[in-house]
């Protein structure tokens, strides 16, 4: 990795605040293009390049059946890169500017049921031991707040106010926002941590979620723990911690929440992050429109 990348890297997590994930994502983005240049064109020199080699690759990622979506993901990390040598001045033009994404169909991402979550949280599926107290509250504080799950990993045990039914969230760009949580949930966290307070060891302790050796959480290993619960309640094709911040949103607004507060509670930037989650509402409204309406009842 020469100076101009390792700079980048330095510059989205200082003067970007983005997180180290996405800051890793962007480098790994910008190492499989220097691969891609070395393989196709023998030379790494990112300054050089210009957009017929961008298109090469991007026609390469298409070909090993990358989605267009995951296409104009690498691309962004790409334009973020040439906007950094734009604004350090070593190019003056971006071999980017001309272009456009390519199109994506808008994927309609199913929230859980009420009753398909309800039935996780009620029916006796996690054991009594540490980690099944710890996976319980994991699925209850995704559903009970809306979290992203880089959010929830990050969770440090100083972000959780258990009497005062609130949690600190550090979310994207390094912005804070204060959720409230139910007074069961509080009860919930109380009972894990004197759970965690008996670990053996604690190599990670100012996080509140651990593994059983004391290792703060990785990403797949909570994805795999929510597809897991859930697959036994549910046969829709994506379980994820995303489904359940989905269903948080889906499920409020269905039940009159004001979507300003919920923009508030999810940490968007914008309502029209928020808007996305408006379909399934929409669709209750029209099912009780339906079931309600005196003509229609004719």
């Amino acid at each position: 990795m020469d100076k101009n990348q390792i700079a980048f890297k330095a510059y989205l997590l200082q003067e970007k605040n983005y997180s180290i994930h996405t800051a890793s994502a962007y480098e790994k983005d910008l190492l499989d293009f220097v691969e891609f240049l070395v393989c196709n064109f023998e030379h790494e020199n990112l300054i050089a390049v210009n957009y017929s080699q961008i298109r090469s690759w991007i026609v390469f990622l298409i070909d090993n059946d990358l989605t267009p979506t995951s296409v104009n993901r690498k691309i962004s990390s790409l334009k973020a890169f040439y906007s950094f040598l734009l604004k350090s001045k070593q190019i003056e033009v971006s071999p980017l500017i001309k272009h456009k994404s390519l199109k994506t169909g808008n994927k309609v991402q199913i929230p859980f049921s009420e009753n398909e979550v309800k039935a996780v949280l009620t029916e006796g599926i996690f054991r009594n031991d540490f980690e099944g107290i710890r996976d319980k509250l994991i699925v209850d504080l995704f559903y009970a707040t809306g979290m992203r799950r880089a959010e929830l990993i990050e969770l440090t045990l100083a972000n959780v106010d258990a009497y005062g039914n609130t949690v600190k969230v550090l979310g994207k760009r390094n912005k804070e926002r204060i959720v409230p949580i139910l007074p069961e949930i509080s009860n919930q966290i109380k009972v894990y941590l004197n759970e965690r307070s008996d670990l053996e060891v604690i190599q990670n302790p100012e996080y509140l979620f651990l593994t059983k050796s004391g290792n703060k959480l990785n990403i797949s290993l909570v994805y795999r723990l929510v597809n897991r619960y859930f697959s036994s309640v549910s046969e829709k094709v994506k379980k994820s911690p995303h489904i359940l911040r989905h269903s948080f949103a889906t499920h409020l607004l269905n039940n009159g929440a004001d979507i300003n507060s919920v923009k508030d509670l999810l940490g968007h930037a914008t309502l029209a992050s928020t808007q996305v989650y408006t379909h399934n509402s929409l669709a209750e409204l029209k099912n009780t429109h339906a079931a309600s309406h005196p003509r229609r009842k004719k």
